[in-house]
C-alpha cells in the first residue's frame, strides 16, 4: 500500500496516497459541524448549527476535531483497515510551533497505530512539485500568506515571512464593497466566496485599477436565494489587495515588495537561483489575470534580479497551485519510506515525540 499524504489547511484538507501526476483523492472542507451524542447533526435552529474550525491560521488548534477528521479521511476515505494502518506524510507550514510538531506525531503514533511518519514543510514541497529543489514559494492560503526562500531543499527561516492575512481576510473584504454596492441586500458570507471564486480577478497595473473605479462594466448575480446584486468594480479588489494591502487598513508592502524584501536578505550568492525559481501557490492565486500582474509587478521592482514564476510540468495535474504542497509531499513519500528515511515506530517508541525534529527538520 502506497503512504497517505495528507495536507491539512485552514479551509481544504487534502489527502490521497502517494501518486504525483494525480490529483488528490480527497478534497474536503476542514471546517466541521458539532456533533451531538447520539450523532446527529446540530441542525436543529439556527442556534444549534454550530461550526468548528480544526485549523486557524495554518495551524492546528482543535485537536479532538483534527482527530475526528483524520480518522474520517483516513478509514472512509482512504479504506485503512484498523489493526493495519500504513505509512503517512504531513505537510507542515511556515513557523509551525514545535510543541503541534511533537503533537501530530504523538497523536498518529499513539491513537491511529501507523507504521511509520514523515513530516516536510510547504514551502520545500512547493518546489518539489515543479522539479526544483531551490527557489522561493509564496503560499496564499485561506488564513495566512508565506514567503519561504528554500535552499537545497531546506527552508531560510531567517529570511522567511509569514502575513496573518489570507483568502478569508479577502473574502471580507470583498463582503464590504459588495455591501456598499448592494446596501439593501443581505449576502452571506459563504455566497461571498463562491461570488469570489467566479468573479475576482487582477487589474492589469495600479493605475488600470485606478481607472477601473470610475468605470466598470457591472454584472448582474442571482444569489440561491434569489437576490439579485450587481458586481462590477469589486471584482477587481481582492486581486488588488495583494498587491496594495492598505485597502485592507494593513500598512504592509505588496506581495511581490514583500517577496524581493525577504530574498534581499538571503547571501547574495543564492539571490539570482531564488528570484529566478518563485512558485506562487494556493487558491487565490488562480485568479484571472493574477500571473501577468506579478510578472508586470515583478519588472518594476527594485530589485537587480526579476522575480520570474516557474511553469509547472505539462504532466502534472491542472490547477497544480491548488494543491502543490500534496504533490510534492507524493514525490518525497516515494523517496523517504523506501529508503527508511521516516520514523518508525521503533523509533517513536524509544526516543517519544521529540523525534520528529530530528528526522524530518
Amino acid at each position: 500500500m502506497e503512504a497517505a499524504v495528507v495536507d491539512v489547511g485552514s479551509k481544504l484538507l487534502k489527502a490521497g496516497f502517494a501518486i504525483p501526476d494525480q490529483t488528490p483523492a480527497m478534497i474536503i472542507p476542514t471546517q466541521m459541524k458539532q456533533m451531538l451524542d447520539d450523532g446527529s447533526v446540530t441542525d436543529n435552529s439556527p442556534a444549534d448549527n454550530v461550526t468548528v474550525d480544526p485549523v486557524v491560521r495554518g495551524f492546528i488548534r482543535d485537536w479532538d476535531a483534527i482527530e475526528d477528521l483524520l480518522h474520517h479521511v483516513l478509514y472512509s476515505g482512504l479504506g485503512w483497515e484498523i489493526g493495519n494502518e500504513g505509512q503517512i506524510l504531513f505537510t507542515d507550514p511556515l513557523c509551525t510551533p514545535k510543541a503541534n510538531k511533537e503533537q501530530l506525531v504523538q497523536l498518529m503514533f499513539e491513537t491511529f497505530n501507523i507504521s511509520g511518519f514523515y513530516a516536510s514543510e510547504q514551502a520545500v514541497l512547493s518546489l518539489y512539485a515543479v522539479g526544483r529543489i531551490s527557489g522561493c514559494s509564496v503560499d496564499i492560503g485561506h488564513g495566512k500568506i508565506d514567503i519561504a526562500p528554500v535552499i537545497e531543499g531546506a527552508v531560510h527561516h531567517i529570511a522567511s515571512r509569514r502575513f496573518e492575512f489570507g483568502g478569508t481576510d479577502l473574502t471580507n473584504f470583498l463582503a464590504q464593497e459588495l455591501g456598499k454596492s448592494n446596501p439593501h441586500v443581505n449576502i452571506s458570507l459563504s455566497d461571498v466566496e463562491k461570488i469570489k471564486e467566479q468573479y475576482s480577478c487582477c487589474a492589469e497595473d495600479e493605475v488600470a485599477y485606478q481607472k477601473i473605479q470610475y468605470s466598470c462594466p457591472v454584472e448582474k448575480h442571482t444569489l440561491p436565494d434569489g437576490q439579485v446584486i450587481t458586481i462590477g468594480r469589486e471584482r477587481y479588489t481582492v486581486g488588488e489587495a495583494l498587491f496594495q494591502p492598505c485597502l485592507l487598513g494593513l500598512e504592509a508592502h505588496g506581495i511581490v515588495d514583500q517577496l524581493v524584501r525577504a530574498i534581499s536578505t538571503v547571501s547574495s550568492d543564492n539571490q539570482r537561483q531564488l528570484l529566478e525559481n518563485t512558485v506562487v501557490c494556493g487558491g487565490t492565486s488562480s485568479m484571472i489575470g493574477f500571473e501577468e500582474r506579478f510578472q508586470k509587478e515583478s519588472s518594476l521592482s527594485s530589485s537587480a534580479v526579476q522575480p520570474t514564476l516557474v511553469k509547472p510540468p505539462e504532466y502534472m495535474p491542472e490547477n497544480l497551485t491548488m494543491y502543490s504542497a500534496w504533490v510534492g509531499g507524493a514525490i518525497l513519500a516515494k523517496v523517504v519510506f523506501p529508503q527508511n528515511q521516516h520514523i518508525t515506530k521503533g523509533d517513536y517508541d524509544e526516543t517519544g515525540p521529540s523525534i520528529v525534529h530530528r528526522k524530518c527538520f
